[in-house]
């Protein structure tokens, strides 16, 4: 089977913001108690963070973290997590039925932060609470000094404004698991005046409105035109929530439908950027809202568990995905298809980082694996910078179950004209050939390939738990000035990295 990827680095698709490689941190199960913060493990340092966590992160090159939350986000009251720690009061979560200590609150998350060589992507609870609460914690956070909330948080320890840039004004508010769920008109006015508030105490600020939780809902469509008819002109985002897996009339042996859902992802992309581009050109506006795709991830394997889990403990096991080979392939093709909507899609969050349905997980009372997903990503977010370039493809297509025309080569060449370096991710989605990638550089010259990898050779349903995952050399590669030749094993992710001339 053959494939052939054409790079004109004058055809390109957008900058890549590098934002669109973030993830996110919630007060659920283990992500920030036995994961992120543990001050009883050997390696924790003074704050209590475990510092093996913080280097499997900082290989992730994440560079913004969305905190903190998530469905706990719309019951928090976030000046429970500021102050003396004896101090800070322990309360029921009642949106996972925990019990949360507070222990780790705002100024641990952005000192963790600061540790990971990432930003904050902080949350305002529009379900429980509202415009005062969310000017209240912004006050605290931003504001230099001279108020009673800039100075208590440089009582608390923080001297400096935090200087936080990107917010999101509540969660998934027409979901009815959320606490404090509304329908669209109610949360449309709500968020727009909270809104207007925030960009009062800052006006330097970027915010993101919730779309619908889901487009699975029925409110999926016409929530997001209530939303973007109220709110247009005082924020800058709309956010986008999307899990993938096995589900429903999923068969778990369907592996080509299961690589297909790509074509899900950009099809859901595409549709809200004609839902934000119809209320621009219905208002006459001159802004463009842009996406925020701040929760993606595959999120199955977990379900039927946490079911089990007795409430009210503190970091309890739950949604501790195990993901496989297969899962791998997804994410890798998802985060192709981000590239491919880089023009629209500004940020983007892998939910979660720790634990809960994650890349990285922890032994309470051990070390640190990796999951088979944290390859994939950590190659895009490392090297995908620069420029992602439109991906003039040619290959073999398929039909799935769900999917008519779902490419056998997902591929995309991303520039980075700084350094003079072309980075192509392809995937091989075919299951028994071997496909021979053709690269035609256009009017580049190369200089020398300077990598070539694979991830590749393991069982669909294998796991990483026993570490012996990684990603090897790709040896079959040949090149002359402008071309590059390949061969992908079926079932494998690669990275080709090329400098030219």
């Amino acid at each position: 089977m053959d494939g052939h990827l054409n790079v004109k680095p004058s055809d390109v698709i957008s900058e890549i913001d590098e934002r669109v490689y973030g993830s996110f941190i919630e007060q659920l199960g283990r992500a920030v108690y036995t994961g992120v913060y543990q001050p009883n493990h050997p390696t924790a340092d003074e704050d209590g963070f475990r510092k093996d966590v913080i280097e499997a992160v900082k290989k992730l090159n994440v560079p913004l973290i969305r905190y903190p939350g998530g469905n706990f986000l719309s019951q928090y009251r976030w000046e429970d997590g500021i102050g003396p720690k004896s101090e800070r009061p322990t309360r029921l979560d009642i949106a996972w039925r925990e019990i949360e200590t507070n222990e780790f609150g705002l100024h641990e998350f952005m000192k963790w932060s600061k540790k990971v060589n990432a930003v904050p992507n902080m949350a305002v609870n529009l379900g429980t609470r509202g415009i005062e609460a969310a000017a209240d914690l912004l006050e605290y956070c931003n504001f230099p000094k001279g108020t009673y909330l800039s100075d208590l948080r440089i009582k608390n320890g923080a001297e400096k404004p935090f200087a936080i840039k990107t917010w999101c004004l509540g969660n998934e508010m027409d979901g009815p698991w959320e606490i404090g769920m509304k329908d669209a008109e109610e949360y449309a006015k709500l968020a727009n005046e909270t809104a207007k508030a925030m960009k009062r105490v800052d006006d330097s600020i970027e915010l993101v409105a919730c779309g619908s939780s889901s487009m699975d809902n029925p409110t999926f469509g016409d929530w997001e035109e209530t939303v973007l008819d109220h709110c247009y002109e005082n924020i800058d985002y709309l956010s986008l929530h999307r899990y993938y897996g096995f589900y429903n009339d999923d068969d778990p042996t369907e592996l080509d439908n299961l690589l297909g859902k790509n074509v899900d992802l950009d099809q859901f992309i595409k549709g809200v950027v004609a839902m934000c581009d119809a209320v621009k050109s219905k208002k006459k506006s001159k802004k463009t809202i842009n996406l925020s795709f701040d929760e993606w991830n595959v999120w199955y394997h977990s379900n039927d568990a946490d079911t089990k889990v007795e409430p009210w403990q503190v970091g309890p096991h739950l949604l501790e995905d195990v993901y496989n080979f297969e899962d791998a392939l997804l994410v890798g093709s998802l985060l192709i298809t981000l590239l491919k909507n880089s023009d629209r899609v500004k940020i983007a969050c892998l939910a979660q980082l720790v634990n809960v349905i994650a890349p990285i997980m922890t032994d309470e009372n051990g070390g640190v694996w990796l999951q088979s997903i944290f390859y994939p990503f950590m190659q895009v977010s490392k090297y995908g910078r620069g420029k992602a370039l439109v991906p003039h493809v040619q290959t073999e297509t398929y039909k799935s179950r769900e999917f008519d025309n779902v490419a056998y080569l997902d591929t995309i060449a991303t520039y980075n004209d700084q350094d003079k370096t072309v980075t192509i991710f392809a995937e091989n989605k075919n299951q028994d050939e071997t496909l021979n990638f053709s690269i035609d550089l256009d009017d580049l010259i190369i200089d020398e390939i300077i990598e070539a990898t694979q991830f590749s050779g393991y069982d669909p349903k294998q796991d990483n738990k026993d570490g012996r995952m990684q990603i090897e050399k790709l040896t079959a590669v040949s090149n002359s000035d402008t071309k590059v030749n390949a061969k992908l094993n079926p079932l494998s992710w690669n990275m080709l990295r090329i400098k030219v001339k």
